[in-house]
């Protein structure tokens, strides 16, 4: 890691010899895979790569390389299937299955994190059991374990041991053995040690540092030096996901090579050089690890950030290539579960890109700019070209907007980063130079949330894009293209200049989106997460809307491809955050009218922000009451009488029938079996062509009510692995069973039906 300050040109090419690790960083991925997916078939088919490579080797060189891979790919994957043997058949695996009550001596190894639930709040952390008892028996281990207690545990410190009394329940996923609930608060048996009390310091005083910010900028500073995101508002991580930035809220390898580039700067003020920078940057990552928690996220970024490190000295190109190679095999080796983790390819990725493209386009670039700007352009668009078809595979979009957004706040991460750590560390010892430099840190971080917020809300963010394999392999074979053609053209001046263009207009310019709406369209079930959100069209650019979703930019994205810029009457069902969360982004651009709302206003916060947020023009609709607007006939048929009681908002849902163009369509809230049954009493014989299934699709329901109604289609308005279960095979079946045709938000994305010629039809959009 000789000069790692300096950025030097890389070569041209990089030697075949240095592709030897990379190529061992595959085989241990392949490896890791197999161990954990399919033990028995990835060996064998290891055996035969390897008999058919050692075939056809030229070389006692190539031969040997050959054996080399095939040995780390089989240590990996031992080791793999191994440490998934222990966890997913140890002791508190095998009592997790019978939710056994136990004692546990554990250590906790994540901070702790509120997760709001939709009636109670919990405290989530991952612990290290070492000791198990239960039914009369002791066990010695040394097991992950996911804990979910009450909000007590909240300040509960990293690294502290303690002995607990719980139960045990099975786990999802092969990364931990069980999960445990904890029966009262926590009782810590040992503090945390020194270490870990000292980084635990630091980063309570970057937070103190930064209080004299403004929010939400005060909240971001501490996400950019350590990855600690707790109260930063979900709506600004919204806009960060949509505007590509997500990544600047987790630890990642610019974060370690920011802090620890930073540290070796003051170690060569300070007269540090030769070797002592080697000892100087190794003290810096472990540091930098202590300080963002030793979680696989954390470990994984530190690694890849050493590899940038590397990358950014003499000969960077091939010793970046070949230290990319050792840090995946010892990664896999430590923790073989990265294998199978998205963030873990991503991270591999976006550094490939940068040691590989970058430093061609950067020269490219530097023909007729200068060097600093050809690097701020060509290090940003590297990592994305790299990731993107990974990117697509997850969330089946491309990202128009992530570069440009990238390449604005790319030069504000640094000061902000560098500033926060130093106001932690100064604030440690001088309350006030904290606060001076927390001060900085704050104004750059602004800056980053106004540049999400304006990209988020670019008319063409991101395109859809399938996630088929034809799909994800053509998307991959055009970066492949871009990535070799894209540094011809930008070493000139004029191809250079057209390309950066043509980016910037297909971002800023929407494009359109053939046969969307669907001609003839009359419901529209928007894919918003779990949670509803149902457009109902009253003509053109008009709509009814029944429900606006959790908190996110999901609904807004949705009336848009509709071409819905009036609202003349919002229903919110109840106040539920799954159902009202998302009215302020539904609303914001848009004239909107009359919002009808439940007669339990239950949970009482969010219906008093309902009422601010639509400035009192919220009124509760007549039992039976019906309404017209444009083309779209309402009849309100519930909650029946005698069935609203406090504490009970799903059962207080409004329940909706809704006509048009002749098709019926019921909207259930989230209505359960007490209040469908008295929905079936009020209303023998109701048919309707088109079924919103209640709560999700949840398994509590009235299944006679649901059968009885007869409808063409039902859809189930959900969120893609959601904690509740929803929707429920046991509610889907009968229907499916029953001739109806059934569909999933999660799955289908949007759902769309159409009304043509007297016949349903339903279009669909992932």
């Amino acid at each position: 890691m000789a000069e790692p300050l300096e950025t030097r040109p890389s070569e041209e090419w990089v030697d075949p010899a240095d592709l030897r690790m990379p190529v061992a960083g595959l085989a241990a991925w392949a490896g890791g895979l197999g161990g954990l997916l399919a033990p028995l078939p990835a060996v064998l088919g290891a055996v035969l790569l390897t008999l058919l490579a050692l075939r056809w080797a030229r070389s006692s060189t190539m031969r040997r390389a050959v054996v080399a891979w095939f040995l780390v790919a089989l240590a990996v994957g031992s080791c793999a299937w191994l440490r998934d043997l222990a966890v997913r058949d140890g002791p508190a695996a095998e009592l997790a299955q019978t939710r056994a009550a136990v004692m546990v001596q554990m250590t906790i190894t994540s901070d702790p994190r509120r997760a709001k639930g939709q009636f109670a709040t919990s405290i989530i952390m991952r612990a290290s059991v070492t000791q198990l008892t239960s039914r009369g028996a002791s066990y010695e281990v040394h097991t992950p374990v996911l804990v979910i207690a009450e909000e007590s545990w909240a300040e509960v410190a990293l690294g502290a041991t303690m002995t607990v009394r719980g139960r045990l329940g099975p786990a999802e996923g092969h990364d931990v053995a069980a999960v445990l609930v904890p029966w009262g608060g926590p009782s810590v048996t040992e503090e945390p040690s020194a270490l870990w009390r000292g980084a635990g310091a630091v980063r309570g005083s970057i937070r103190a540092s930064v209080g004299v910010g403004p929010t939400p900028a005060r909240d971001l500073v501490p996400a950019l030096v350590d990855g600690d995101d707790q109260g930063l508002p979900e709506e600004v991580q919204e806009e960060f996901r949509v505007s590509g930035l997500t990544h600047l809220l987790a630890v990642s390898g610019t974060n370690l090579t920011l802090v620890v580039g930073f540290l070796l700067v003051v170690g060569r003020w300070c007269g540090v050089r030769g070797r002592w920078q080697y000892l100087l940057g190794a003290l810096g990552i472990i540091g930098f690890v202590l300080l963002a928690r030793t979680e696989p996220s954390v470990v994984r970024a530190a690694a890849m950030g050493t590899v940038a490190l590397i990358g950014m000295g003499a000969n960077g190109t091939g010793r970046g290539v070949r230290a990319i190679g050792v840090a995946v095999v010892g990664l896999l080796l430590l923790d073989p579960w990265l294998a199978t983790t998205v963030g873990f390819a991503l991270s591999v990725l976006a550094t490939a890109g940068i040691l590989l493209l970058s430093p061609g386009w950067s020269r490219a670039l530097a023909n007729w700019m200068p060097m600093w700007v050809a690097q701020a352009l060509a290090v940003p668009t590297a990592a994305q070209l790299a990731c993107t078809p990974v990117v697509a595979a997850i969330s089946g979009q491309v990202s128009l907007v992530a570069v440009l957004a990238n390449l604005a706040a790319g030069p504000l991460v640094a000061p902000a980063t560098v500033c926060g750590l130093l106001g932690g560390l100064v604030g440690l010892v001088w309350r006030g130079g904290g606060q001076a430099s927390g001060w900085v840190a704050c104004q750059c971080a602004r800056l980053i949330i106004a540049i999400a917020d304006r990209s988020a809300g670019l008319s063409l963010p991101a395109i859809e894009w399938g996630t088929s394999w034809l799909a994800l392999l053509t998307l991959t074979a055009l970066c492949v293209v871009l990535a070799l053609c894209l540094g011809p053209l930008l070493s000139r001046r004029g191809p250079g200049i057209a390309c950066v263009t043509l980016m910037v207009v297909v971002v800023l310019v929407p494009l359109p989106t053939p046969g969307w709406p669907p001609k003839g369209w009359v419901l529209s079930v928007c894919s918003v997460g779990q949670g509803d959100g149902i457009v109902l069209n009253a003509g053109p650019g008009r709509a009814v809307l029944v429900d606006a979703g959790p908190e996110s930019s999901d609904l807004d994205h949705c009336l848009e491809r509709l071409d819905v810029d009036e609202l003349p009457l919002v229903v919110l069902t109840h106040f539920h955050a799954d159902h009202v969360d998302g009215l302020a982004a539904a609303m914001s651009g848009r004239d909107v009218g009359e919002v009808l709302v439940s007669s339990l206003a239950e949970p009482a916060t969010r219906a008093s922000a309902v009422q601010a947020e639509t400035a009192g023009r919220t009124r509760v609709p007549a039992y039976g009451e019906v309404l017209r607007v444009g083309g779209v006939q309402l009849q309100v048929i519930g909650p029946v009488p005698g069935t609203v009681m406090a504490g009970d908002p799903n059962n207080s849902s409004l329940v909706v029938l809704a006509e048009i163009d002749g098709v019926s369509i019921l909207l259930t809230g989230d209505v359960e079996p007490d209040g469908q049954t008295r929905l079936a009493a009020a209303y023998p014989g109701l048919t309707v062509d088109v079924l919103k299934i209640p709560h999700h699709g949840s398994r509590y329901q009235d299944m006679d009510f649901l059968l009885g109604l007869d409808p063409d289609v039902a859809i189930a308005s959900v969120g893609a692995d959601n904690d509740y279960g929803h929707p429920a095979a046991s509610t889907l079946a009968p229907l499916r069973d029953s001739g109806v045709q059934v569909f999933r938000t999660d799955r289908d994305g949007d759902v769309v039906v159409v009304e043509e010629g007297g016949r349903l039809r339903v279009r669909i959009r992932d």
